[in-house]
């Protein structure tokens, strides 16, 4: 198990997707996403939800990410931030989603 202090270090925020690009040199399908999170910056990051979602359904999402863990080199791209959803269904992951918009960069406590 972990403890409360553990948790606290994990820095989820609610960003906006910008772009969606195909992301072809990818070992698994994926997108390239650009993310929004305001006062925090534009962050990229890939996403293996091609199963699920088209790029048009991607833009102008909001999603929920980690965005302090270190860098990741994933093929062509560092990726700056883990976008967050569900690995249950057998079809592929389903990101989290918000039922009201939301400011970018807020926090999730």
């Amino acid at each position: 198990m972990i403890s409360i202090d553990d948790y606290n270090k994990i820095e989820l925020r609610v960003g906006t997707i910008v772009t969606v690009d195909e992301f072809p040199e990818a070992k698994k399908p994926a997108y390239k996403l650009k993310i929004d999170f305001g006062g925090f910056g534009i962050k990229q990051s890939s996403a293996q939800v091609t199963d699920n979602y088209l790029p048009a359904d991607l833009l102008n999402r909001q999603v929920v990410a980690v965005v302090n863990f270190p860098p990741k080199k994933i093929s062509s791209l560092i990726s700056e931030v883990l976008v967050l959803g569900a690995d249950g269904n057998k079809n592929g992951i389903i990101l989290l989603d918000l039922d009201k918009p939301i400011l970018n960069g807020v926090k999730i406590s």
